[in-house]
């Protein structure tokens, strides 16, 4: 299957970046790494990356430059821009240095993220689960909106992408993304058609050959159904998605009622946000490197619709080429 005999979609978006397919690969943590980036991007589509998944921002800027001798189209990364990450300065100083042409946002105020991004020529869209969020985003000069419903894998909104798409769109004046269980091309088209510029599917390109995971995460993906995704507050205090597994259910999905307490109370709630981003981010780390019985797999309910590992580049083209059967094979 071959990307070039696949013919573009046009939209808002891939007008705005420059691509022939409205696909995001999702920036996920400790998945996304430059062979996946550089192989959604030369797809057509847009390879996206946390700044976090390296160690350090030197360690951040060399990968980008690797991206950049990968493929010679465009590609995003993910900052988040709240006080818990320590790194957003020097990230953003990075991306501005080397002109990443798409910044995602997440967790936070972008206001900085966008004046510096723009001042250099690149785009930022910021991750939103709600209206309120996206018209400030909108207002602060944001090109566009990565609207998170729920099905989403990692954290995912609680509204309903049925909902989500058209309300954004019928509120906002920039392109909307469409993010939450999308992993068929036939989900690409009702997208589109519920008014997104374009999708961000994640889940799908866990299970691809340029993924940084270990096997057993990959096998988890294509033997997990949709019942099998739960929301856990155990890993960044806020929920998050993730595979059951028989860890995840001895851990319990809700907050001790001691966590609870401090994660409410003004005095405590920064700290215990940063302690637990960390032990989540240290769970994680262990469960995609290798073998581990802390079996933390993020993941969104676009599991169910996942049956094989592919080359990521086939995924893209497998997405278009349906996404064009389905627009043919609608009732007139």
């Amino acid at each position: 299957m071959s990307q070039s005999s696949v013919r573009p979609i046009s939209t808002a978006f891939t007008q705005l970046l420059g691509c022939d397919y409205p696909i995001i690969g999702a920036p996920m943590f400790l998945v996304s790494n430059a062979e996946l980036v550089s192989a959604v991007s030369s797809a057509g589509g847009i390879g996206a990356a946390p700044s976090l998944n390296w160690r350090t921002s030197a360690e951040f800027r060399e990968q980008i430059r690797k991206i950049k001798r990968m493929t010679n189209r465009p590609f995003g990364i993910n900052l988040i821009v709240n006080q818990a990450n320590p790194r957003v300065a020097q990230d953003l100083e990075v991306c501005v240095e080397e002109r990443v042409p798409l910044v995602i946002t997440s967790l936070g105020n972008p206001k900085e993220t966008i004046k510096r991004m723009h001042a250099v020529g690149g785009k930022v869209f910021c991750d939103v689960t709600n209206l309120a969020y996206a018209k400030k985003v909108e207002d602060l000069g944001a090109d566009g909106v990565v609207a998170v419903a729920s099905g989403a894998g990692g954290h995912a909104g609680p509204i309903s992408p049925l909902v989500l798409i058209p309300y954004l769109k019928k509120h906002l004046k920039i392109p909307v993304v469409a993010a939450g269980g999308i992993t068929t091309g036939d989900q690409v088209a009702a997208a589109i058609a519920l008014g997104a510029s374009a999708v961000q599917i994640g889940t799908r390109f866990i299970a691809t050959h340029e993924s940084a995971v270990d096997q057993a995460y990959k096998n988890a993906i294509l033997n997990a159904e949709p019942e099998d995704i739960v929301m856990t507050k155990k890993i960044s205090g806020t929920p998050a998605a993730v595979i059951r597994t028989p860890y995840i259910e001895k851990q319990g999905l809700e907050l001790n009622p001691v966590e609870a307490f401090l994660f409410k109370h003004p005095q405590t709630k920064k700290y215990m946000k940063m302690i637990r981003a960390y032990l989540g981010s240290k769970a994680l780390e262990k469960a995609v490197a290798g073998p581990t019985w802390k079996e933390v797999w993020s993941a969104g309910q676009g599991v169910g619709l996942i049956d094989k590992i592919m080359p990521a580049a086939d995924v893209v083209a497998e997405l278009v080429e349906d996404y064009y059967k389905t627009c043919e094979q609608l009732p007139r």
